[in-house]
């Protein structure tokens, strides 16, 4: 897969992953009636897993007697990282529209990137974005705002910003995608238990299951493969640009796959957030960008 992969242009693979990511999220909630969010997150987090753990089983090999207790606690903290983030944007998606959950999810990496550095325009950057996520939460009357969606997007968005920061020190401790895979079995072992409790006897029947299995390859292992490929031949600056559109796709989605229709002022909300990124990541260095788990 992966020398296919080199044919394909670096920014053809950044816009693939997100829209696979999306496609991932949509898929998930067209079944949140027949399963709750935590099943579907178990699901994806096995898949992603059974998967990662595959592609680098070479890599995994006499792993563990090579470690210190530091690198362990590391891999613990994302693997928590890692289910909680998933476990909130889910929970989220489950309240809220697609676009504008994932929006505010946004605040993640932007904060991120604005807390490494120092340009005063990195304020007006924070400011635009907060206007978009005023726009976002304001009361319209028509209820499809909850005050539990919002927060449990700030949740995966606080979430997110934690995993852009540990993926950093896992790429520095883990060859490859070791660190990763590890972590996600952690993610795994812990949400099993609420995961099994919520799903019951209905994880078991095949449609579900395989789109759970499907939800995990679209949301974790496609977007992560891409996103590696990326960006070894692009800028980590060009590829947080092209990831700020991440928003956009999944409001467009949510549209298309769920038929949440956004109002003006939600689609101008998003597009605050978006220059905002956009804005933050060209004026400053920022620490190497990840995909969402």
């Amino acid at each position: 897969m992966a020398s296919r992969l080199v044919s394909i242009p670096a920014p053809a693979l950044v816009l693939f992953g997100i829209g696979s990511v999306q496609m991932g999220a949509g898929l998930a909630k067209t079944v949140f009636d027949q399963l709750p969010p935590s099943a579907i997150v178990m699901m994806r987090l096995a898949t992603s897993a059974v998967v990662v753990t595959i592609i680098g089983r070479r890599l995994l090999r006499g792993l563990w007697g090579r470690r210190s207790n530091r690198d362990l606690l590391l891999v613990a903290a994302f693997g928590v990282t890692l289910a909680g983030m998933n476990f909130a944007i889910y929970e989220s998606f489950a309240r809220i529209p697609l676009g504008i959950a994932v929006t505010i999810e946004f605040l993640g990496p932007l904060g991120v990137a604005v807390a490494f550095s120092r340009r005063p325009m990195d304020l007006a950057w924070v400011a635009l974005a907060a206007t978009g996520v005023v726009l976002l939460v304001r009361d319209d009357g028509s209820g499809r705002v909850t005050v539990a969606g919002v927060a449990f997007a700030l949740l995966a968005a606080a979430g997110w910003a934690a995993y852009i920061l540990l993926s950093v020190a896992i790429g520095r401790r883990f060859a490859g995608s070791s660190g990763l895979a590890l972590a996600s079995v952690v993610g795994t072992v812990i949400m099993l238990p609420v995961g099994i409790s919520s799903g019951g006897s209905t994880l078991l029947r095949p449609e579900l299951l395989a789109i759970g299995i499907a939800v995990g390859l679209l949301s974790s292992v496609i977007p992560y493969t891409f996103a590696l490929e990326a960006l070894r031949r692009m800028r980590a600056q060009v590829f947080g640009i092209l990831m700020s559109l991440e928003p956009a796709a999944a409001a467009v989605v949510g549209l298309v796959v769920l038929g949440e229709v956004l109002a003006v002022r939600e689609w101008a909300a998003i597009g605050c957030v978006i220059v905002a990124c956009v804005g933050a990541t060209r004026t400053q260095p920022p620490p190497p960008e990840v995909p969402e788990g």
